[in-house]
């Protein structure tokens, strides 16, 4: 599957994919509809759910952080 190609290119190639996706993001929000934006949104989130995950971490780790950032309790 795409997930295990991305996994085993290691982090090197899961970076370079949350990168691309980065810049995607950045070229909709500039320049493209509010649906374009919203697919390339969903793929970078994609991308960094699995550099977490390669490197152990689950997204709470991250929701925590932003708890802990803004005084949000429940994340």
């Amino acid at each position: 599957s795409y997930v295990v190609s991305l996994l085993d290119g290691g982090l090197p190639a899961i970076t370079a994919k949350v990168r691309e996706e980065a810049e995607e993001v950045v070229q909709a929000a500039l320049g493209e509809s509010d649906e374009a934006l919203g697919r390339e949104v969903a793929d970078l989130l994609f991308h960094v759910l699995v550099l977490l995950a390669a490197r152990g971490l689950e997204p709470a780790a991250a929701y925590r952080e932003l708890a802990r950032r803004f005084g949000i309790g429940g994340l």
